[in-house]
């Protein structure tokens, strides 16, 4: 019997972060039944969308909730597209003997690049120039940091932190780091305190990972760290950053500036406030929105459906000794 997979991605996520190449190719190992309309479908909704379904190959917005898991006797497997699971309740899926995967992170240039681009407009006020020239006014030149004489610091030396040091250390930067989870090897890397790093940097990139200890790691207290006239970057997660002690710092001209490809609104977006402020750069979560970064974990979900047809555990399963309707389809012989 072939796979029915339910693929739930509205055609702006489908464009996004799916595309044409990687649909194809999942439909030559299942049957592939779209979202039929615009909305982001979860819960009861997504379960009676997907019926039928054996499994169901999820966007970074829908949710994995129980509702979901508990009215399909049928699914078998809720891949997400994408590295992040935190919206998948895995503990619920476990429990109804639902496989959970996710892809493997194939942004790091994609968002390295961005933070680079960041990096440079902050230390140049490059937007702001610019806005200021499309609103037909004539701005005056400002002094601005350069970055071979400038400190970076980077708070979570995960891919994309090692990545991003790399770059700096090629700009002829000074870059220090700091992660308590990791041991930098490189002797022009300078490893110290979360507090340190702040104190010592002219632009701090935040990428340190998202859970109950690091959630608003950014507070009135770390801003106050920096030194005046530092910049901060947020390319993580928005829920690391106190959004109101980010105003006060730059409303005291503490900081002078600060971008994000993340915040408080709605899938991961920055807050429209912060956004709209002239000292801020703000994109709307597009830090893995390239064409290699989506078909590379796009394909990992195609290779995981492939797998799932061959009776195969697939890579990036997250609770593979839970998955007992897996191992129950594939004794009958599917």
């Amino acid at each position: 019997m072939k796979l029915r997979v339910f693929l739930t991605h509205t055609p702006e996520m489908f464009e996004g972060y799916y595309g044409p190449r990687a649909l194809a190719a999942l439909a030559e190992h299942a049957e592939v039944i779209r979202n039929p309309g615009n909305s982001v479908l979860s819960g009861a909704a997504l379960a009676e969308a997907a019926r039928g379904c054996h499994a169901i190959v999820a966007d970074r917005a829908t949710p994995g909730l129980p509702e979901t898991f508990a009215a399909m006797p049928e699914l078998l497997a809720f891949l997400r597209v994408a590295v992040d699971i935190s919206t998948i309740n895995v503990q619920s899926a476990s429990a109804e003997g639902v496989l959970v995967t996710r892809a493997t992170p194939g942004f790091v240039d994609a968002v390295v690049e961005l933070g680079l681009g960041f990096m440079v407009d902050l230390a140049r006020d490059v937007s702001a120039m610019a806005g200021a020239y499309h609103a037909g006014d004539l701005p005056q030149g400002r002094m601005g940091l350069q970055l071979s004489a400038a400190r970076l610091g980077i708070i979570g030396y995960g891919r994309i932190g090692q990545k991003l040091a790399e770059v700096a250390l090629a700009l002829g930067m000074q870059v220090a780091v700091a992660d308590p989870f990791a041991k930098v090897a490189d002797p022009r890397i300078t490893q110290a305190g979360f507090k340190e790093v702040l104190a010592q940097s002219d632009i701090v990139v935040c990428l340190a990972i998202s859970d109950a200890e690091t959630r608003h790691m950014f507070n009135a207290a770390a801003f106050a760290t920096m030194k005046p006239g530092a910049r901060f970057i947020n390319l993580s997660r928005g829920e690391l950053v106190d959004e109101a002690a980010l105003i006060a710092a730059l409303d005291s001209k503490h900081l002078v500036g600060a971008a994000m490809d993340v915040g408080s609104a709605a899938d991961q977006r920055p807050n429209p406030i912060l956004a709209a402020r002239a000292d801020v750069v703000a994109t709307p979560h597009i830090g893995g929105m390239t064409p290699e970064a989506m078909e590379h974990q796009a394909m990992d979900t195609v290779r995981q459906i492939a797998a799932l047809a061959r009776g195969e555990m697939p890579d990036g399963a997250v609770n593979a000794n839970a998955a007992f309707r897996l191992q129950d389809f594939l004794g009958r012989g599917r």
